[in-house]
């Protein structure tokens, strides 16, 4: 590192201070030392969306961002968006050693989330984090022990589990779906899952890395080295750090990094499975390079009581439905100008209105807590929080492993290892570059 992190801790933010204005200019009635606040670890793509830089729950106070450009246009999007002139860090260590933030928003490309979240729990801040939690089981788990030692509160930036929002294209909310599995519709035995383009999920292969990139320049303005952070150093080349960093094993996972915890912690909720893991994972498909992400043909994760889930990656389960209960009942997805999903039995289908019925009859689920700053106000953990967000995160990440190896291993859910494996339990705990190795996991 070019720096040490006590120079960076006392640092002060190299763009602008936040502006002395009068609450009743800024805020209306309610002074800012009566608000939430919050600030932005990184300022691209993602940080525009609706639930970072314009969320207006909290009061925005400030961001960075290991680009100088990205900092400019985060302040003047943010003054845009009303929140005045907001506070600009030289990076996210100044930004978490300042008491006027109760809130950061992890806004950085994937290898960042784990020791970021660690670094900010210790630093008695609240979490929101972006998907995926972390890029390992190892960095998950050490997330969620520091969160709970800390007593903070942590959220992941997906919603599906509790929100009345179609689940993608399977044409329903998740509610109805979790109605079927809790009741016991799906019969005494496992059930079989398949989720993929048929079921209505599709898993975005188009990211993918280049192999040996050509080395370019480092731009100006752009602090190359707090961007690789706990990540091997490599030489640096655009295509590294674009949007398309997706396709690197170093920072990310491809389709499965990308979009898995917005499917598959919806799905963890569905089949009643927050408490635990798979126990094994198969793995068919193409050799992967050892830096650059490809695809899958199918990754099939087997829970303890022979509950299975299959990411159908080349199509060839489009015409299986999502579920199939041990008793033969199947659920699919809502048809075009249907009203719901559809259910079909060892009978054949069932009657639209005997399905909206069925579901209305049936016992609604626990309730959730989904507002995140009800949740650091009361100190009540939001409905994705640390412990089921680790869980959904794992669910992938083991599915990455055996990707990365070429082949299936066993894990147990309690330990968090492989079993009898060292090859999977390196790629489940994977090292990081010093000093952000002992922030991880000093």
């Amino acid at each position: 590192m070019k720096s040490s992190r006590r120079s960076f801790i006392g640092s002060a933010g190299a763009f602008g201070l936040l502006n002395i204005v009068p609450a009743k200019v800024l805020w209306g009635a309610e002074a800012p030392s009566n608000q939430l606040t919050r600030a932005l670890i990184g300022f691209g793509v993602i940080a525009h969306s609706s639930n970072h830089l314009p969320y207006n729950g909290s009061r925005l106070v400030g961001l960075c961002d290991p680009f100088d450009c990205r900092v400019a246009e985060g302040l003047r999007c943010a003054e845009k968006a009303g929140w005045g002139r907001i506070k600009a860090y030289r990076n996210f260590m100044s930004l978490l050693a300042d008491p006027g933030v109760d809130i950061v928003h992890i806004c950085t490309p994937p290898h960042w989330h784990g020791v970021q979240s660690v670094m900010a729990a210790k630093a008695g801040k609240d979490i929101w984090c972006e998907k995926p939690m972390t890029r390992t089981v190892g960095e998950g788990k050490r997330v969620m022990e520091v969160v709970k030692e800390k007593g903070r509160m942590f959220r992941i930036n997906t919603f599906f589990r509790y929100s009345d929002s179609t689940f993608y294209d399977f044409g329903t909310p998740v509610k109805p779906i979790r109605k079927i599995v809790e009741s016991g519709m799906l019969g005494a035995g496992p059930a079989r899952c398949v989720f993929g383009a048929g079921q209505g999920f599709n898993w975005k292969f188009g990211w993918s890395g280049r192999v040996n990139p050509e080395p370019e320049p480092v731009p100006a303005g752009f602090d190359y080295e707090m961007w690789l952070g706990p990540a091997p150093w490599k030489p640096y080349s655009a295509h590294r750090v674009g949007t398309s960093f997706r396709g690197y094993w170093d920072y990310d996972s491809g389709g499965l990094g990308d979009m898995a915890q917005h499917y598959l912690d919806p799905l963890q909720y569905v089949l009643c499975k927050d408490e635990t893991s798979p126990v094994k994972i198969d793995y068919r498909g193409p050799k992967q390079h050892p830096e650059a992400v490809g695809r899958f043909d199918r990754i099939t994760l087997t829970y303890a009581d022979g509950m299975t889930v299959e990411l159908d990656g080349d199509e060839s389960l489009r015409d299986e439905p999502l579920l199939r209960g041990a008793n033969g009942l199947c659920v699919y997805p809502k048809a075009a100008g249907g009203r719901t999903l559809r259910i079909k039995d060892p009978n054949g289908w069932w009657p639209e209105e005997k399905v909206l019925k069925t579901l209305a009859d049936l016992p609604e689920p626990a309730p959730q807590l989904t507002d995140f700053m009800e949740s650091v106000r009361t100190r009540r953990p939001f409905a994705l929080n640390e412990s089921n967000g680790f869980r959904s995160c794992t669910m992938f990440n083991l599915g990455i492993v055996a990707e990365r190896l070429g082949r299936g291993f066993e894990f147990d859910p309690v330990r968090l290892r492989a079993k009898n494996d060292p090859a999977a339990d390196r790629l489940l705990y994977q090292s990081m570059r010093s000093p952000w190795d002992r922030e991880m996991w000093g």
